[in-house]
């Protein structure tokens, strides 16, 4: 699969606003839906991606030719069942463009991230005393 080609973007405007029409409106949902569900994430560019952080890396998106690739930066277990129907690989969800892109459960998989990260952060600082 092929990327969208586009040159290194210094923000996630500039990433969005590279897409074709149609793209954007997707990712300029899917950059609300994630911000919503993780309001105190920094949004930042990665790996030439967008990114979202907060504790810890939360996901990354992508564009591709004929797919909205999300990548959470963490096991998705939970979610097993409500992902059966996408394409998969490790650290992988790929969302095709013709059809509905699932904005729902998106957002609860960035709420789970958030909670992982946060769990994790109270760990370390556990460790640390």
């Amino acid at each position: 699969m092929k990327a969208i080609k586009t040159a290194a973007p210094k923000n996630v405007d500039e990433y969005v606003t590279a897409q074709p029409k149609n793209v954007q409106a997707i990712l300029n949902k899917l950059r609300t839906t994630i911000r919503s569900a993780a309001p105190k994430a920094e949004e930042v560019i990665s790996y030439q991606m967008p990114a979202y952080k907060y504790k810890g890396m939360l996901v990354f998106f992508a564009a591709w030719q004929n797919h909205i690739g999300l990548y959470p930066a963490g096991r998705l277990m939970a979610f097993e069942k409500d992902l059966a129907r996408y394409e998969r690989s490790k650290g992988t969800i790929k969302f095709p463009l013709d059809k509905r892109i699932p904005f729902g459960l998106i957002s609860k998989i960035v709420k789970f991230r958030v909670k992982e990260n946060e769990e994790k952060a109270v760990f370390r600082k556990s460790l640390k005393k």
